[in-house]
């Protein structure tokens, strides 16, 4: 990693206590004119004020202590590098209170951060912009001159001056709204004053919008703010919201602090999904938006999913705020955790506990095996660093140990210890050792111990399991080691082997959802006596795939579990994690590649929704990584036997009595057979194609993907032309991003590079690009070097475009991730070098490293896996 460069947090003689802030945006020039009268505290005397600022102009600034003389700023000094200003004072400012006036100019910036402008069509097909902000982590600065710490908190008074034929939002409600005396054509717009927050918070947007209100059982006003002509779709949204407040007052017992929340759907925003204010939160239009009629299930879930974690935020975050960036991960890998639970509360339906595990657990433990890898919780210095920790280990892993912690605990200790902790840093900020102290009077249980464990260090342990039956009784000789997806270690290395506390769960066949016996496991082995389970029982370490580790079965105990994924005695979740271990352990070298397979083909009965999508990921790498053989087309075959039965047990049509899930499997295995070659699959999903083209039977939106996967990855140039046709109709952003990531699949080469094209056009919002580019280069060799090849070629617009986003890195994973050759490593490594993209170069590194365990995947395993599938074919069939 290069040099830190030094950061000085801001000095604490001066602190604001409220900031009086007056915005008139110009949505012609993209300038902005603001006023500051900040209410603050000199506590001790100074002659000057440090404060952030970032592309700001001051005019002129002066600070007018309570009843004296107004002193005159003499000295502007910005330290651009450090985005911060020093206002020089002639003489000291003494100690107590005193107004700071600032007038100052600044730019509405096309970088999605700060004050920035979104460009949006009108229904007549006029461009115009709204002026939209995006403050975390660091970029309120960019809006007005500020002290942009989240330990600094103070109350808002914001009015902004703007168009009166627009609508003005805020945190806070409306309190007066009035003529401009000098431009008739505008009106200001005065908002109530803010609770205590943090600057990160803060929020307004200017533009065009309808909306759609009600109100929560427990009366507060929910509205969604949708694009003029669209409020209709901002109906689930709303729903979920309404369901989703009183769900938390309930579950923190801590009531919701304001009379309104107004959630948004912006145009053009950076942040993945959605970023979250006090009061107010603002949505990609894809995270909002729901059609009824053109809106697929997994969008409905999403939505659900994206709302449930914002609103999260409200208490976790706004109400309680991290006391610096260090403690991030716990705001996020929280909301990201509850996101489910409140979910699961709403629509019970969806199984999302399951797909957690799926989506969010198998993610991070395959990030968290890599030597890149890094802690949970990563000290932070300057917050540019932030940028770089807000990925899949803050999130995803976040909210796995926060899951394994609630399981250990149990949810009415968890509660009780949540509920002290958000009443006991109401409006204040806290630390992460804060919460775990909390928990830990609430439960009695070393809390503080058991997750430094899994916070302070990174990786998790595999858990290796051999037994032996006594009598009634079956002992257990477990023992624990680092996990690393580049197999068993030497134990030769330096240095202590780190040790987690690991809260062990066991349960046996005689009941798969009953827990038989937990333990917290302290040290690097131990040996555990279950009572009272006969030698015709299975063991199963870990139910419901809880604990945040891997588990590595004797083969005897794994054989005695097979049965239990065939006759669906286990539950869908642990099937679906004994595959996901299993197909880990054989990446890693510790097994062989065909025990993996040869446990696949045990689901043949298995109804599952996320359990065949984790199936279905798992075979797309092993697919991915088969491209660089001869073999490919052996492995499609394969998993053309592997989804057949439950294709044909499914069918085309949606039957009466199905569900959400059976809509998502349905398109899965579609799909899934389609880009596999499965001919029946494909001769429909033609026939489909040519009618919903030509308006006699419009798809419905669930099977939508899946056909234009299909015939595009069988299609010509002529296919392609139609589905950009179609993408030019589309009205639905939803529509428009749903062939955007499916373009790629396209297999002639000019045609391939006819989409890199596109991606790079006006026709493809800029943000959307990135989908664009991974969906070629995910779907076949080819498409792969030529995303490669596009991305070097364009590196410098690619850059510019996303500055130090996420979306950077997103990029560039999604572009060379899939590679298998040891001088590929080396070529991503040094272009990298000599373009350097510093908020992604941890992502490069675990790139690299992916890469090379490709490449080492391939050469130990290949000639066996070949044979196996040769075998399989000759083989009569059973």
């Amino acid at each position: 990693m290069p040099e830190r460069r030094p950061f000085v947090r801001l000095p604490t003689d001066v602190t604001p206590v409220n900031y009086g802030l007056c915005l008139k945006p110009d949505l012609i020039d993209f300038t902005f004119e603001g006023k500051l009268e900040a209410l603050v505290e000199v506590t001790q005397s100074t002659n000057q004020i440090v404060m952030n600022c970032a592309d700001i102009d001051i005019i002129t600034a002066s600070f007018c202590p309570q009843g004296a003389e107004e002193i005159n700023a003499t000295g502007f000094n910005y330290q651009n590098e450090d985005e911060k200003v020093t206002l020089s004072f002639p003489s000291a400012l003494q100690k107590g209170s005193g107004t700071l006036k600032i007038d100052f100019v600044g730019e509405l910036n096309d970088k999605m951060k700060g004050f920035y402008r979104s460009k949006y069509t009108t229904a007549a097909g006029e461009v115009r912009y709204a002026a939209v902000t995006q403050f975390e982590a660091t970029d309120a600065r960019r809006a007005f001159p500020c002290w942009d710490e989240p330990a600094i908190k103070a109350t808002f008074d914001i009015s902004l001056i703007v168009p009166k034929d627009r609508v003005a939002l805020s945190n806070m409600n409306v309190i007066d709204r009035k003529p401009y005396p000098e431009d008739e054509n505008l009106v200001e717009v005065k908002f109530a004053t803010t609770p205590i927050m943090s600057t990160y918070l803060v929020a307004f947007v200017i533009g065009e919008y309808d909306f759609v209100e009600s109100q929560s059982s427990d009366g507060i006003t929910v509205r969604v703010y949708t694009p003029v002509g669209k409020a209709e779709q901002g109906k689930f949204a709303l729903e979920v919201a309404t369901k989703t407040l009183p769900f938390y007052k309930d579950y923190f017992n801590v009531p919701y602090p304001l009379p309104k929340i107004d959630l948004i759907a912006i145009a053009d925003f950076a942040a993945d999904h959605s970023c979250v204010n006090l009061k107010f939160v603002f949505y990609r239009e894809t995270a909002l938006l729901i059609d009824p009629k053109n809106s697929c299930s997994s969008s409905r879930q999403w939505v659900a999913l994206v709302v449930g974690h914002e609103l999260a935020h409200q208490w976790f975050g706004n109400l309680v705020t991290m006391e610096w960036w260090t403690h991030l991960w716990l705001n996020e890998g929280f909301a990201s955790w509850i996101e489910y639970l409140c979910v699961d509360h709403c629509f019970p339906e969806y199984d999302i506990w399951t797909q957690f595990v799926s989506a969010d657990y198998t993610r991070a433990l395959d990030l968290d095996a890599l030597d890149s890898s890094h802690p949970i919780e990563v000290n932070v210095g300057h917050p540019s660093e932030v940028d770089e920790i807000f990925d899949a280990i803050s999130y995803s892993k976040g909210a796995s140990v926060i899951r394994m912690l609630h399981n250990y605990i149990g949810d009415e200790d968890f509660r009780k210890g949540m509920n002290a902790y958000l009443v006991k840093f109401q409006h204040k900020n806290a630390a992460t050792e804060d919460l775990w102290e909390c928990l830990e009077q609430a439960s009695g249980k070393p809390i503080a111990a058991v997750m430094s464990s899994w916070t302070k260090q990174m990786g998790f342990p595999i858990i290796v399991v051999d037994q032996e039956q006594v009598l009634k009784d079956r002992i257990l000789k477990i023992t624990q080691k680092k996990f690393c997806a580049s197999g068993p270690q030497s134990e030769a290395v330096e240095g202590e082997c780190p040790n987690w506390m690991v809260p062990l769960s066991i349960c046996s066949s005689e009941d798969a959802k009953c827990t038989k016996l937990k333990v917290l496991l302290d040290r690097p082995e131990t040996t555990i006596t279950v009572s009272g389970v006969g030698p015709d029982q299975w063991i199963k370490i870990n139910p419901g795939t809880v604990g945040f580790y891997r588990i590595q079965y004797s083969s005897s105990m794994l054989e005695s579990l097979l049965p239990g994924i065939r006759d669906l005695s286990l539950q869908p979740v642990d099937r679906l994690g004994l595959q996901n271990d299993l197909f880990s352990l054989a990446r890693a070298g510790m097994i062989s590649t065909v025990e993996v397979l040869k446990l696949m083909e045990a689901f043949v009965n298995e109804p599952n929704y996320t359990v065949w999508s984790d199936l279905s990921c798992n075979l797309g790498v092993l697919s991915c990584l088969l491209s660089h053989t001869d073999f490919h087309e052996e492995i499609q075959a394969f998993i053309r036997d592997l989804f057949t039965p439950i294709g044909q047990k499914l069918g085309w049509e949606c039957r009466p009595g199905e569900g959400h899930l059976d809509a998502l499997l349905r398109g899965l295995v579609l799909g899934k057979l389609g880009k596999a070659g499965h001919k029946p699959t494909l001769e429909e999903a033609r026939r489909r194609f040519k009618d919903h083209v030509e308006g006699k039977l419009v798809l419905p939106a669930d099977l939508r993907s899946p056909v234009y996967l299909t015939v595009l990855k069988h299609g010509d140039s002529a296919t392609l032309e139609t589905m950009l046709k179609l993408h030019k109709q589309a009205d639905m952003q939803e529509e428009k991003n749903r062939i955007e990531r499916v373009l790629g699949a396209i297999s002639a080469p000019d045609l391939i590079q006819k989409v890199l094209t596109f991606a790079l056009s006006e026709e493809v919002r800029p943000q959307d690009t990135v989908s664009v580019i991974g969906g070629v280069a995910g779907s076949s060799k080819q498409g792969r070097k030529a995303a490669w090849k596009f991305v070097k070629d364009n590196w410098e617009e690619l850059y510019n475009r996303y500055q130090g986003g996420f979306l950077i890195s997103r990029l560039i994973k999604l572009t060379v991730d899939g590679f298998a050759i040891d001088k590929m490593a080396t070529e991503v490594k040094s272009f990298f070098e000599s373009h350097p993209a510093p908020s992604a170069e941890r992502t490069v590194e675990q790139c690299c490293e992916n890469i090379l365990l490709n490449a080492a995947w391939l050469k130990r395993d290949a000639d066996d896996i070949h044979q196996y599938l040769l075998q399989r074919k000759s083989a009569p069939s059973v």
